[in-house]
């Protein structure tokens, strides 16, 4: 690695993603989550749904969902509404990070390959993506949030694995508690 300086820079960008808030929790009324924290789940999703299909690159998909909005510690979140509005030049905001980057450019074929949803990486790297926004719809209907039980069909709907569409109807059945609170009330 020639250029350390901007590997160090670019680390510090990165963490301009936990202190970025998901803006979609404020139309939802309750709620809260960092774009960083969405990242996080949605690798684990990708990463259980690429197993799941038994046909894909497991890397190639975790990467995407790695960088899927990585563009937004330079552009922000913007939710459905404020896309309709504002312009969000994420394809500029990519570049210009990737470019002094000595693994940039691998960053950004990755990133254009899941923004093309022409790769079957690329559909459940999405599908992660959608699947992490229906489990937070889920924990809000949970807790209470009745509006949010609206907003699940319209994400599933846009599901395109039948992986993800099995995982969804499972997660928005399902009554999660920690396994060793599942073990410990069977002891009882």
């Amino acid at each position: 690695m020639k250029n350390l300086k901007s590997i160090a820079n670019f680390l510090f960008e990165v963490g301009i993603l936990s202190k970025t808030p998901r803006s979609g929790f404020y139309f939802l009324g309750s709620g809260q989550q960092s774009v960083a924290e969405h990242i996080n789940r949605v690798v684990y999703v990708g990463y259980v749904l690429a197993i799941l299909d038994k046909e894909v690159d497991v890397g190639k998909v975790m990467q995407m969902c790695l960088f899927h909005d990585l563009p937004e510690a330079r552009t922000s979140d913007l939710n459905y509404v404020h896309q309709k509005y504002a312009i969000s030049d994420e394809e500029k905001a990519v570049k210009d990070l990737t470019k002094t980057l000595d693994f940039g450019s691998k960053m950004l074929e990755i990133l254009q390959e899941y923004q093309k949803r022409e790769s079957r990486e690329s559909l459940l790297a999405k599908d992660a993506d959608n699947i992490e926004w229906i489990l937070s719809l889920k924990e809000e209907v949970d807790t209470g949030n009745t509006r949010a039980k609206s907003w699940i069909p319209p994400t599933i709907k846009r599901l395109k694995t039948k992986v993800a569409k099995q995982l969804a109807e499972e997660i928005i059945t399902a009554s999660p508690k920690p396994r060793s609170l599942r073990a410990g009330m069977k002891a009882k």
